[in-house]
């Protein structure tokens, strides 16, 4: 049988926003692509738009068979020549007051943003450490600058960047690179579920709860919305992805996205600091206690024009 001649790269989550635009991009960059889906019809889709240059690959994070499938897929395919680039970036977004988030809704989001990101490593991993490949998670600068209303994904993203940094140090010895990007303000489809998202959780929370959060959460949403409608398009991920894949001395991690290195940089600041520019930035009421706010304006207009000019490309890195 004659060995495909290509790297090999499995994407996760490849249906939509950065994984589509990634496993795509990689395609186009002369990768025999595995994109990860978990409907036949966006596999479909992925082909059509590929011109046939990608493979689907069935995948569901949460699921043992269905990791260890794609793995012996991919097993198959590449006959001994190994894994050259895993991306992964399934995942799904949380977002609501943790006092009422649903606590089955909350295990769901760990399940795939962090469990699933490991069963899915360490199935590939033999396949990795056969070609000397590398390894990219997708995690989010809400780790580091998380907002009111967003600490459920952030959570989950949290913990993908510290089993990134484990990671990299377990797997030098065999001269395998694992690098943590992470988006800002990024157009996606899951902006888009997002109001949807909120009438339903405030649809299922208490009066209590609905009279406590509805008004804060929902301008939240509103301002959120605003931001990541103006936001860097997926395909500037899925740059930032290839470059972390193709450098030959590849960052540890790299910011990508509008608005990536004005949130990085408001994370260095003290806490009342930070605390009071994210309550401006999704439009929150004051908060009672010490008052910050001369030193907020101060910070924040520092900042702005951060925000105002800067857009994410592979150039973002830390």
């Amino acid at each position: 049988m004659n060995r495909c001649p290509h790297p090999h790269a499995v994407v996760t989550g490849a249906s939509s926003g950065i994984g589509r635009a990634t496993a795509l991009q990689l395609a186009r960059s002369g990768y025999h692509v595995f994109a990860g889906v978990r409907k036949p019809a966006d596999g479909i889709a992925l082909q059509q738009a590929s011109a046939g240059k990608l493979t689907p690959l069935p995948l569901d994070v949460t699921s043992s068979a269905a990791i260890a499938d794609a793995a012996g897929t991919v097993t198959a395919h590449t006959a001994g020549a190994g894994l050259d680039a895993l991306v992964n970036n399934a995942g799904i977004g949380l977002f609501g007051p943790l006092e009422i988030i649903g606590i089955d809704d909350f295990r769901r989001q760990l399940e795939v943003n962090v469990t699933g990101q490991l069963e899915v490593t360490q199935a590939f991993l033999p396949l990795i450490r056969a070609a000397h490949g590398r390894i990219v998670m997708i995690g989010s600068i809400g780790a580091r600058c998380t907002p009111p209303f967003v600490g459920a994904l952030a959570a989950s993203k949290s913990t993908l960047a510290t089993m990134t940094e484990a990671l990299r140090q377990e797997l030098a010895p065999w001269g395998i690179r694992v690098v943590l990007v992470e988006p800002a303000s990024i157009r996606t489809d899951a902006v888009g579920k997002l109001t949807h998202d909120t009438e339903l959780l405030l649809g299922q929370a208490s009066p209590a709860g609905r009279a406590l959060y509805a008004d804060n959460f929902s301008r939240m949403v509103s301002a959120f919305t605003a931001q990541h409608e103006k936001g860097s398009p997926p395909e500037v991920a899925a740059e930032t992805v290839t470059h972390a894949l193709t450098a030959a001395r590849p960052r540890a991690h790299y910011l990508t996205g509008r608005n990536s290195r004005r949130m990085a940089l408001i994370a260095k600041l003290p806490t009342p600091v930070q605390d009071a520019i994210r309550r401006r930035i999704t439009d929150q009421p004051a908060a009672h206690g010490p008052r910050v706010g001369r030193a907020a304006a101060r910070a924040e207009s520092r900042y702005a024009v951060g925000a105002r000019t800067t857009g994410g490309s592979v150039a973002d890195g830390t």
